[in-house]
């Protein structure tokens, strides 16, 4: 399929799935600090530990590893991808950084306190989202199956196909592990959908709709991507591609897995 016919035809997957009702309610949360964020990343991946973000940017030629400050946005340590890798999902798993490309079927693995490679895995398939979990390393394709991996071979050990209601939920990406449940952002939705690791069921949804309408001006393509947590202060971090913001989220109601 050509990448014309390709993009159609997830437009058309996108306007059906938001036309269609969702079998579960929104949580309710609270913003408490909005901090600076560049605006020319396109964020594909974000990551919080020790008092900073890890970030993987995409666009080809554009796409980077990233280590910011929180308070200021800026950018402390940077390493770039090859011009023909698109970085994607970033999980941080032990001591490393493990950044996924979209297309040309393979992760990296980094140091991360130094960003020096240590190895370059094989993907068999395209790379979306990332997020280290108790069970291994999670990952996801744009489709409605999420996939853990052996983060040292990056085989496939179990997948967990998403369902709201009855209906599958496509085009999951970033992803992030949070008290037990898988949040992700769905592509081209403003909403984070929150999951159960057991069964693969939606059990709410994050509506950040309010978030993109603080940001005017955005362009066309600044879907909202990019989800992180820290689990000492319970702040959920998150951001989209080319967003100059990143919001703090106090979340209520999170219910128990």
């Amino acid at each position: 399929m050509c990448r014309a016919a390709r993009q159609t035809l997830l437009s058309l997957v996108v306007l059906a799935l938001l036309a269609a009702p969702s079998a579960a309610g929104n949580l309710t949360y609270t913003v408490t600090a909005v901090l600076p964020h560049d605006p020319q990343a396109f964020t594909q991946g974000l990551v919080f530990s020790q008092g900073y973000f890890y970030e993987s940017t995409g666009l080809n030629g554009r796409s980077s590893l990233r280590k910011v400050e929180p308070a200021t946005g800026r950018v402390v340590q940077k390493r770039d991808l090859p011009a023909k890798d698109f970085g994607e999902g970033l999980a941080l798993v032990g001591a490393d950084l493990i950044q996924l490309t979209w297309t040309t079927g393979k992760a990296y693995v980094y140091d991360a306190a130094s960003f020096q490679p240590k190895a370059e895995l094989p993907l068999d398939t395209e790379g979306w989202g990332a997020a280290a979990t108790p069970f291994g390393l999670l990952t996801s394709d744009g489709s409605d199956t999420l996939t853990w991996r052996d983060p040292a071979t990056m085989k496939a050990v179990r997948t967990l196909r998403v369902t709201d209601g009855q209906k599958p939920l496509a085009l999951l990406n970033e992803l992030e592990w949070v008290d037990g449940w898988i949040l992700a952002n769905v592509w081209h939705d403003d909403r984070i959908v929150v999951v159960s690791p057991a069964t693969g069921k939606v059990a709410a949804w994050i509506d950040c709709a309010q978030l993109r309408s603080r940001t005017p001006g955005l362009p066309d393509d600044s879907d909202l991507n990019g989800i992180a947590w820290d689990p000492a202060t319970r702040r959920l971090f998150v951001t989209g591609k080319l967003w100059p913001s990143i919001y703090v989220l106090s979340l209520e109601g999170l219910p128990k897995p």
